[in-house]
């Protein structure tokens, strides 16, 4: 088991793509991983939220709100899914202020030790806070290349990239190639 005792968190919310999540609640633990689905939960102990394609409904009992650093630095990689999730995150109440999804993401990309997953729509949660990207290599979806390069982002056309510790894929119908490219790395870490 190349990922025995690490934690993937992956970022979730409504419309998201039941494929691409499914594939990683079985992928990562099979190497050992701990998944642990984060969300804002809204003062709530959990929220039920649906698929995207078939309207699966996946539970969600972990806020990354008022995570503290100790704990945030257990993950050993977070991850930005595909679809609609990125966007929903993005939402805030006040309009002065980055949603709480995008203040988290802050702190992610702060700490060099946890590896960053960003694919499909994804990118859409780091837009409000381009300074995290710029510069960086990546690879988004077909759609959001204009919007990827107005970031500030070198846009390489390739399924999976990888910048140090930011790894992007294309499309959620990537998602094998992109959780095999974390699982190597986040092993070769370990040796």
């Amino acid at each position: 088991m190349l990922l025995q005792g690490k934690k993937i968190g992956i970022l979730i919310e409504g419309d998201y793509y039941e494929k691409e999540i499914f594939y990683y609640e079985f992928r990562f633990p099979e190497e050992g991983a701990q998944v642990q689905l984060l969300s804002r939960l809204w003062g709530m102990d959990r929220i039920t939220f649906q698929g995207h394609e078939w309207k699966v409904p996946i539970e969600c009992n972990k806020s990354f709100e008022g995570m503290d650093d100790a704990e945030l630095d257990s993950y050993a990689a977070i991850i930005v899914p595909a679809g609609y999730v990125s966007d929903r995150l993005r939402y805030t109440t006040d309009v002065t202020k980055l949603s709480p999804a995008s203040e988290f993401l802050k702190r992610v990309f702060a700490k060099k030790d946890i590896l960053k997953g960003v694919i499909c729509h994804g990118m859409w949660l780091l837009a409000p806070t381009p300074e995290l990207v710029r510069g960086r290599r990546a690879v988004v979806h077909n759609n959001l290349i204009g919007d990827a390069r107005n970031m500030g982002i070198e846009y390489v056309d390739q399924d999976v990239v990888v910048d140090g510790d930011l790894v992007t894929g294309r499309s959620g119908g990537h998602c094998h190639l992109f959780a095999r490219t974390i699982i190597q790395l986040l092993s070769d870490k370990t040796r």
